[in-house]
């Protein structure tokens, strides 16, 4: 097991959507070796992205092109498919699966439909999937509702009940503002290690409580209590200065894009056009976060959650229009290296930008596991030269 610190550890991804979560991993020195991804301009979005992000990165030749390997749905997929996909059939001693299936049914804004809706039961395939295919490890990602809202919740507590025969798991709520992504973004975060895979005796953790550091890479601790952060100002004020205690990492202004620079910067000008009447339009102050539509961001505080559903993108703080593509890749901590080709289908670009997992969020979070995964390897490694 040694050898997992001298390779990158490889990952199956399923829904892995645009790739943030993918993006995330690899950062943090994992190994995307095989994707999943349904929904075909997502699939599409992906293979842009990805390839612009690896090649601004040298991590791919010009030559070489990144695509979801399966597009069929995890319910479809056999386990020996994957093997054979990711794997030609030689299964490695240590690899892990990381996905956040579709969270809609237990979104709190969504319709509660929980594990009986269609979307819900993929959170059961998903987790299912896991003890098919036996991975080292697994990370899943998903809203807060799954053990907020209780007929979730009881569910899932028995799903991981179930699993805990073969997995060590351990959760935990993390907001993607603790980790220095200018918006405040809730989701609960499960972490499972395999029982047969690790020694997990090894390692002093307790074994029946919290024992994951899911907060060990926070970059900033209560960001939301503990900064001064503004409040609602008429829209179009010009003399607005930051508050000084608050790290421009966490403002809003961090993502967004002048007029000048909307045509040399990659998918800046691409956004809804704003219909209707102005004049209601220019009433929403900057800062009106608190509306059931139409929220106008203030340039010097977080963002809501993104999640842009039915092209209720967000408004600028002082231009008269919705946030670009852009800027709302940018507020999900995605590098401006990652660029989609496609024209127009915004519905669908600002859709899969909504339900990604923050990058630096997952790199945290990856970056945890693989410091955690590398512990218990070198752990067993000198086990095995004392003996």
């Amino acid at each position: 097991m040694n050898k997992g610190k001298k390779h990158k550890i490889p990952i199956l991804s399923f829904f892995s959507g645009g790739g943030f979560m993918d993006m995330g991993f690899e950062q943090a020195g994992f190994d995307v070796v095989w994707t999943n991804e349904i929904e075909p301009a997502f699939a599409e979005f992906y293979g842009q992205g990805i390839t612009s992000w690896k090649r601004q990165y040298k991590l791919l030749s010009q030559r070489q092109y990144c695509s979801i390997s399966n597009t069929n749905s995890i319910k479809e997929i056999s386990s020996n498919t994957i093997i054979s996909e990711a794997f030609e059939n030689k299964i490695p001693s240590l690899f892990g699966m990381v996905g956040g299936p579709p969270c809609q049914d237990f979104s709190i804004n969504g319709n509660l439909e929980g594990f009986k809706g269609k979307r819900g039961s993929l959170t059961d395939a998903y987790l299912y999937k896991i003890l098919e295919l036996n991975p080292s490890f697994f990370v899943m990602e998903n809203v807060t509702g799954l053990i907020r809202v209780k007929k979730s919740a009881k569910h899932f507590l028995e799903l991981l009940d179930i699993m805990s025969e073969e997995y060590l798991i351990d959760w935990e709520i993390l907001n993607s503002l603790d980790y220095g992504v200018p918006q405040s973004r809730e989701r609960i975060f499960v972490i499972g290690l395999n029982r047969k895979h690790f020694n997990l005796s090894s390692i002093k953790i307790d074994l029946k409580g919290k024992w994951f550091p899911f907060h060990q890479n926070k970059k900033y601790e209560t960001p939301k209590k503990k900064y001064n952060w503004p409040q609602a100002i008429e829209f179009g004020n010009l003399n607005v200065e930051k508050p000084s205690d608050i790290p421009y990492q966490l403002c809003l202004e961090s993502c967004l894009i002048s007029e000048i620079n909307e045509s040399v910067i990659p998918n800046a000008s691409e956004y809804f056009k704003l219909l209707g009447d102005k004049k209601r339009l220019y009433s929403i102050k900057e800062g009106e976060t608190n509306r059931p539509s139409f929220k106008r961001l203030h340039r010097y505080k977080y963002s809501p959650t993104a999640c842009y559903g039915n092209n209720e993108v967000h408004l600028h703080p002082y231009q008269n229009r919705r946030l670009s593509v852009r800027e709302a890749l940018r507020i999900q901590g995605v590098d401006d290296s990652y660029v989609l080709t496609t024209q127009n289908l915004l519905s669908k670009k600002f859709k899969m930008i909504g339900n990604g997992v923050p990058v630096p969020l997952a790199q945290a979070v990856a970056e945890t596991l693989k410091e955690f995964i590398n512990k218990l390897v070198d752990l067993h490694h000198e086990e095995v030269e004392s003996i």
